[in-house]
């Protein structure tokens, strides 16, 4: 774990007190030359140190993934199915002899990926979703297909995949905000900039919540204290619902204290709900 800057700073400031040559560098102005100087090696020492950490994980990443049959092997292989390329006979690995690295990418239609253990031993539940736009979807039932197909080939002896790839969960919010009157109007629109504030870090929130991470309401409402003319955000009711086994969407449930869509994701249906009081 690479130490803070200021910490960098202080071990060289303790080594300097110590160095009695050092003794005539008395001054306390944090411009004076010989305290940059501290400083800007501190950086470089920190920003290396940052470099180690990320190097650590990116080694760690990579040995998870290598374990195969792992649940995190099953993602790794997930994200990086290529749509349209055949395996290599025999092998989890693509044939992509005379293909060019954006054809490659470009194939690489799951975008998101989430594996877990199923309800029943032996089973094994891989959600996941394509993007267009930076939006989060399903990707087509034809796609879907050939994943399905991918799955069968590479899995181990034993194992079922069942593969997730619905529309996302619809989230349903009754919030009552006790607004400033001097920053937002009755209904929920900035004086200042003309948006709405408060269905803006509603929808921020929803998109910063990692695939198939758990929504927890206190979350929500710790988002919704932190903006501009919200001085109570009072959440009255939250409901999710999710595509069931006919193909349409479940009856909107409570969510008490916090859930994680069946999708892997949720979308925000209207705003219809929240109002604004004094």
């Amino acid at each position: 774990m690479s130490r803070t800057i200021s910490e960098i700073e202080q071990i060289m400031l303790d080594k300097k007190a110590s160095i009695a040559e050092l003794s005539d560098l008395t001054s306390t102005s944090k411009v004076a030359i010989w305290r940059l100087f501290i400083y800007i090696v501190a950086v470089a020492i920190w920003s290396i140190e940052k470099l180690f950490d990320h190097h650590q994980i990116e080694i760690n990443t990579k040995i998870a993934n290598q374990k195969k049959g792992t649940l995190a092997w099953y993602r790794y292989m997930a994200l990086n199915f290529q749509y349209g390329f055949d395996l290599i006979q025999d092998s989890d690995e693509f044939i992509n002899t005379g293909a060019t690295q954006e054809e490659i990418e470009n194939s690489k239609i799951i975008k998101y990926a989430a594996v877990n253990e199923g309800d029943e031993v032996g089973t094994i539940v891989v959600k996941i979703a394509g993007e267009n736009n930076g939006v989060l979807m399903p990707i087509t039932p034809s796609q879907k297909d050939s994943v399905v197909s991918y799955f069968e080939e590479i899995k181990y002896a034993g194992t079922r995949i069942r593969v997730i790839n619905y529309l996302p969960d619809r989230l349903y919010l009754t919030i009552k905000i006790f607004r400033d009157p001097l920053v937002l109007n009755a209904d929920g629109t900035s004086i200042i900039n003309g948006g709405k504030p408060v269905e803006d870090a509603i929808l921020e929130f929803i998109k910063e919540l990692p695939f198939n991470g758990e929504l927890v309401l206190a979350h929500l409402i710790d988002k919704l204290q932190q903006v501009e003319g919200v001085k109570i955000p009072h959440l009255l009711l939250a409901q999710s619902s999710w595509v069931d086994g006919s193909g349409g969407y479940s009856v909107p449930q409570t969510i008490n204290v916090k859930t994680i869509a069946v999708s892997g994701y949720f979308e925000i249906q209207n705003f219809d709900n929240i109002t604004y009081v004094v």
